[in-house]
């Protein structure tokens, strides 16, 4: 079989071939009901470098006719585009499939071999037996599976002895600055003789690697690729198509090698330096190279290449870069530069973990923001205020003198007198002699024309930018604000008539996109860290928001990397260091360890995965035999962390322990029957069952109609995970409803915030749920936005972090609750969708759009006193259920006449609907 790479679908030849094929298109797609389009392979658009042996693929069908339903499938797969031009599927056909399947479809072809590149369209029919037009092609390239595929290629590097960083920061005593490396640079020339169809590089660089060919970066703006883990156990590699970078002739192939997460040589709390995997940066590497008369030819990291160091001085992941111009080597990544004074690169030993394909998107720079004002608070000293806080680093331009040294410092508050006040955010890192920087980059000229300079292997949170030793005084063309992170395709909206509503989802996704760096952390500038807890409450957020399927598919592999052998997690995933048994040896710490099986099932939930839960399944099984090890009488005693940061009292930690250990046991067995394990799935029901009688014998308060301490925290949890008998929730809700009206505001910390807002809506009480969220006093979300904030703060009454993700759910609460649309757990993956929008107080309207695998879904409703019009779109082979806010007695009229009343859920009339555009128009009585 061959393995070829074909190269045509990026030539001229491809284009005019694809439009060749929709100039005919439109005649077949005029004769059929139905449109396929958004081909998708593993989550991915037309995906480089696939791992899996059995690749799932999806599509959307588009389709005009209400209520299309799919009856039928068919698959076509081919390693040449042509052959499926003319109907020969060379590697799979799957012929006529009969279901209504259209996402997580399997491959069930021949066996693909390394870097076999895979064309496939596929075809469906609709419930009247009518077949759709065949869809355009798409595509998937597999990677480099087994060590042999990397065909003897070497880890090589430029120097393998370690800073003397390897101790804990003191407690005490100030530890002197640890002497820092450059970077290294790699190069390699190789003859290309002939015509190349395809060229691949397969590369990993376990700190970061940028990569260049022929002078040029290769990958656009990504950085710090490939991606954070756990070296010792998962070592990730990078796929590009460089085919068009490729002379003939002479070739240059290099690259510059960062510290990364793998030598982390900044001394911080979190003790990253003392890592396991710790040792000086390598890169591994394959270019393989096919050529028109069917050679192949590899390109390899070996001894053939040189080394040496170039202008980065110093990068950390904690403290930033230096760069010093006057060290360039003008060429140095381009054919006939003179290399002979560089070293022979070094064979070194890799990263002891097994080489997988990244399935995540990279880190890459996805905005560019121009600064808001430019101030000068202290003679030389410039503020430069980006109007926002995010995750990235500035861009500097700049005309200076040789030897000019221009430095840069991030921060999110400044002082009264304007100056730079990074007081809350560098209190983790030690205070070195001399002084050990921190989010800070330093630029010196080389002195020749416009300089132009933004480093590459470090980032930083921030809004205010401290600029010292610029020459004159900068304006706002200096400096660029350069937003990074995991670069996710947007697949959420939401909208409404109050703009403190708008502005918080906007500062939402804002803290989601700033803590999405190959990893969910809790904040981008003094931790950078995997805290458990503050991704598992903000993953359905992330999920509704952001195609971030794959994302945190790759955090779930870190889980299980990270997993003890007793079965316990850590609370920061990846880790090396504290948080990997120090923080609470021995000990679970919910509800942070519960990321891992909230989070797994949340992908099933939104994205219907399967294959997820049946991978982890072993993993989260040993977690949860361990976590309920703990419990006594149903009821865990108080471990962990609790319900952090609350706005007054901490909710008692042993009722949130226990209430933990019911949700992980439930979903545990969930998952079990989900994947077809139903003893164990009886066996944890049953052991649920214990804990929900354990933990009211001893939290309820009868007298009180209360659970643990009566706080909403507690009252909310209670509610939202079912723990409260049915015939007590509607007391319970009372109470909590009570609370929040006598305070005026919510009283909880992170745990207890989302717990309130959907235990209020799920029970009928969104209209408190918006009081909440929308007021502008302290606390709350809406106080946040009064402050100026534009990013989720770390504390209700701000002082700490202010970018931070935790209390992020509130923009899934606002699409779900009020635009209305959320998953249907009986129907997982959006096959059924729930819409069920929630007019309160005084919105006049609001829209909400998901961008589900079956296709976009959309709500937008408007209100006056008498009526209410709602509209919605959804998309081929989904149904949905909708709940109108409205009585039996309200009139309701629906276009198209297509959807059908259902039986009234609670006091409001339900509708049943299947694809399409329909309006609802309410006139109340």
């Amino acid at each position: 079989m061959s393995s070829s790479f074909d190269r045509t679908r990026f030539s001229r030849r491809a284009l005019m071939k694809c439009a060749a094929l929709s100039a005919a298109a439109p005649a077949l797609r005029a004769a059929a009901p139905q449109t396929v389009t958004g081909l998708r392979c593993e989550y991915a658009v037309n995906p480089l470098g696939i791992d899996e042996a059995s690749p799932r693929l999806s599509w959307v069908v588009q389709a005009d006719a209400p209520g299309w339903t799919q009856s039928a499938y068919q698959i076509q797969v081919a390693p040449k585009i042509e052959q499926l031009r003319t109907g020969v599927a060379h590697l799979w056909d799957s012929g006529q499939v009969r279901t209504d399947q259209s996402a997580h479809v399997e491959y069930r072809g021949k066996a693909l071999p390394a870097r076999q590149q895979c064309w496939w369209m596929v075809r469906v029919w609709d419930q009247g037996g009518k077949p759709s037009a065949w869809s355009e092609p798409a595509w998937w390239i597999m990677g480099l599976p087994a060590e042999t595929d990397w065909k003897g290629s070497q880890w090589i590097g430029h120097d393998s002895t370690l800073e003397n960083t390897q101790e804990k920061m003191p407690n005490d005593g100030v530890p002197a600055l640890p002497k820092s490396k450059p970077a290294p640079y790699l190069r390699r020339e190789f003859a290309v003789r002939g015509r190349v169809r395809s060229a691949l590089l397969y590369a990993c660089g376990p700190g970061y690697a940028e990569l260049q060919l022929n002078g040029k970066k290769i990958g656009g703006e990504s950085e710090r690729d490939p991606a954070y883990t756990n070296f010792d156990k998962r070592v990730l590699y990078v796929t590009h198509d460089v085919s068009a970078l490729i002379m003939p002739g002479t070739n240059a192939l290099a690259a510059i090698l960062g510290t990364g997460w793998y030598d982390v040589h900044d001394i911080a709390t979190w003790h990253f330096n003392t890592a396991p995997w710790r040792a000086r940066p390598v890169l591994r590497l394959l270019l393989a190279l096919e050529f028109e008369d069917g050679r192949t030819d590899f390109v390899v990291s070996d001894g053939a290449w040189k080394s040496s160091y170039g202008p980065i001085l110093r990068d950390g992941i904690y403290t930033g870069e230096i760069y010093d111009a006057r060290r360039e080597m003008p060429g140095w990544s381009a054919a006939g530069f003179d290399d002979s004074h560089w070293q022979t690169a070094l064979s070194m030993p890799g990263p002891r973990g097994k080489l997988v394909a990244r399935k995540c998107p990279p880190v890459a720079v996805t905005d560019t923001f121009t600064p808001m004002t430019i101030t000068e608070p202290k003679p030389g000293v410039f503020i430069v205020d980006m109007g926002r806080n995010f995750s990235g680093h500035t861009q500097l331009r700049t005309r200076a003198a040789r030897g000019t040294s221009i430095t840069m410092r991030y921060a999110e508050l400044l002082n009264p007198d304007g100056t730079l006040n990074p007081s809350n955010i560098d209190i983790f890192m030690a205070k070195t002699q001399p002084r050990q920087p921190f989010q800070q980059d330093t630029y010196i000229c080389k002195g020749v024309g416009d300089e132009v300079w933004e480093q590459r292997f470090s980032y930083s949170g921030f809004q205010y930018v401290e600029v010292t030793g610029f020459p004159g005084k900068p304006t706002g063309d200096n400096f660029r604000g350069r937003f990074a992170h995991t670069a996710m395709e947007s697949a959420g909206e939401f909208s409404c008539s109050n703009e403190v509503l708008n502005k918080i989802q906007s500062a939402t996704r804002m803290s989601f996109l700033s803590n999405a760096q190959s990893i969910p952390t809790d904040c981008p500038q003094r931790e950078k860290n995997g805290w458990t807890g503050d991704a598992q409450l903000a993953c359905e957020t992330g999920l509704m928001n952001f195609r971030s399927a794959t994302f945190y598919s790759k955090w779930l592999d870190d889980f299980a990397d990270a997993q003890r052998p007793e079965g316990g997690v850590p609370v920061i995933v990846p880790t090396g260091g504290w948080g990997n048994g120090e923080g609470w040896p021995g000990e679970v710490t919910p509800p942070w360890d519960a990321a891992y099986p909230i989070v797994a099932w949340k992908l099933y939930e939104y994205c219907g995965d399967t294959r997820i839960l049946k991978t982890h399944y072993p993993n989260l099984k040993k977690y949860v035999d361990y976590f309920a090890g703990f419990e006594k009488d149903g009821v865990v005693p108080g471990l962990g962390l609790g319900d952090w940061v609350p706005w007054k009292a901490q909710a008692p930690l042993d009722f949130i322990s226990t209430a933990y250990l019911y949700l992980d046991v439930k979903i545990l067995s969930s998952i079990a029957q989900v994947i077809g394990l139903h003893e164990d799935a009886a066996k944890y029901q049953r052991l649920a069952a214990r804990i929900q009688q354990g933990c009211h014998s001893k939290f309820y308060d009868a007298q009180k109609q209360t659970y643990a301490d009566g706080s909403q925290t507690a009252l909310s949890m209670a509610l939202f995970f079912d723990l409260a008998p049915q015939e007590l929730r509607a007391p319970i809700l009372n109470k909590l409803a009570a609370d929040v009206e006598r305070q005026g505001h919510l009283d909880t910390g992170i745990i207890g915030a989302k717990c309130l807002l959907r235990a209020l809506s799920e029970g009928g009480r969104t209209d408190l749920a918006y009081r909440i969220v929308a007021q502008t006093e302290m606390p709350g979300w809406g106080y946040w936005i009064k402050q100026g904030a534009t990013t989720l703060w770390e504390n209700w009454k701000g002082g700490s972090s202010y970018n931070h993700i935790m209390f992020g759910d509130v923009s899934n609460w606002m699409i779900q609750w009020l635009a209305g649309i959320s998953p249907d757990p009986a129907a997982p993956g959006f096959q059924r969708v729930l819409i069920r929008p929630t007019p309160v107080a005084d919105l006049t309207w609001a829209k909400g759009r998901h961008e589900s695998l079956h296709g976009p879904i959309v709500s937008e409703w408007k209100k006056s006193a008498r009526n209410f019009e709602l509209t919605i779109a959804i998309p081929g082979n989904v149904t949905a259920t909708v709940v109108l806010p409205c009585g039996k007695n309200d009139s309701v009229t629906v276009q198209p006449q297509a959807a059908r009343e259902l039986p009234a859920t609670g006091q409001n009339r339900t509708f049943g609907t299947g694809s399409g555009r329909y309006i609802f128009e309410v006139t109340f009585v």
